[in-house]
């Protein structure tokens, strides 16, 4: 299979899934919005929860990491200055969820 029908499909695969994770961080987001400090902890320490958000930061990252690959594709000349801008984007996209899912872990 060629790599640009692999990225396609991972792109579709990973925003049909962002989907229902965005609609169910949206619906909590709004319940918590307003309440103490106590009731936001209580969200983010439940086993649930946090799986969940993990998911969800984890897909999040990595769509938007092709997304962004793509563009570099299609606008970034030069090789090396493509290839640096990838790597330094799947590595964000790896460390960031990283150090999330590791904070909210130890809450």
């Amino acid at each position: 299979m060629i790599n640009a029908t692999k990225k396609w499909i991972f792109l579709k695969i990973s925003g049909a899934i962002l989907v229902p994770l965005m609609l169910w961080f949206i619906f909590n987001l709004i319940t918590i919005y307003d309440q103490e400090y106590v009731s936001v902890l209580n969200f983010f320490t439940n086993t649930l929860s946090k799986f969940l958000f993990s998911i969800f930061i984890i897909n999040a990252y990595f769509f938007s990491a092709l997304s962004i690959s793509e563009v570099f594709e299609d606008y970034i000349e030069n090789d090396k200055i493509k290839n640096v801008a990838n790597k330094l984007l799947y590595s964000a996209a790896v460390v960031i969820p990283l150090i999330t899912i590791i904070l909210i872990s130890n809450l």
